[in-house]
């Protein structure tokens, strides 16, 4: 795989073999950014679980401390008598069976979350097939479909994320951006590690975490003992 100059020359202050304590981590990540844009950083965590087993998943949401650094377009399915209450609240797109319409016909992706209330989804739900591949369907799991439209937007544009399960049970989370510094990263880290290991299901045999790597957009990983600090 090629490799660009600057990717080489931050790959020189990491030791791959090394598990680093969280706030290491956090210190080489920011060090480690050469890009002349502000880089996301990740975190992906590797779980002892079998996600083709119900009674395995992990899934949840969480407010990040420190946000994620991006301002997140949301969508909102309710009923035409409280699309002023999720306009007002800082929706970016409100609608019903139109809104449907829209998605089906014109392919209308600009936003980042899709929250609905209850008796919207019915309607909803024939998006499924769309929606869902992309990671957008709402959920309550998520926190996505709920009656509090006010709390759940405001809580996403505040950096609400939310966390799941991939097929090779890796769980893949924003956690802020390089200029936040270590400290804001190390806190929004403990959050969300505190959630993962807060949602371990009852059915998880032996180690839960594997483990845990983080990485700006154009960085190399560095790992985490993940252990250390929860």
């Amino acid at each position: 795989m090629f490799r660009g100059k600057n990717y080489k020359e931050s790959a020189k202050l990491i030791d791959r073999a090394n598990l680093y304590d969280p706030q290491e981590a956090f210190t080489l990540v920011c060090n480690a950014s050469k890009a002349k844009f502000d880089e996301t950083v990740e975190l992906h965590v590797k779980l002892g679980v079998d996600s083709r087993h119900a009674d395995q998943q992990v899934r949840g949401a969480i407010v990040l401390p420190n946000g994620t650094g991006k301002t997140r377009k949301v969508l909102v399915f309710c009923k035409d008598e409280r699309q002023q209450e999720a306009l007002d609240a800082g929706a970016d797109y409100v609608g019903g069976q139109d809104m449907v319409q829209r998605i089906q016909k014109e392919n209308f992706f600009d936003y980042d979350v899709v929250v609905a209330t209850p008796d919207m989804m019915g309607i909803v739900g024939r998006l499924g097939k769309i929606l869902g591949p992309k990671g957008l369907m709402p959920t309550p799991k998520a926190g996505t479909v709920t009656p509090n439209l006010t709390q759940a937007i405001q809580e996403i544009k505040a950096g609400k994320i939310e966390y799941r399960l991939d097929k090779t049970n890796i769980i893949h989370c924003p956690i802020g951006r390089v200029s936040f510094g270590p400290e804001k990263l190390m806190e929004n880290y403990t959050a969300l590690m505190s959630a993962i290991i807060k949602a371990k299901p009852a059915a998880a045999k032996g180690q839960y975490i594997r483990s845990c790597v983080t990485a700006s957009t154009m960085g190399p990983g560095v790992k985490i003992n993940a252990l250390k600090q929860l």
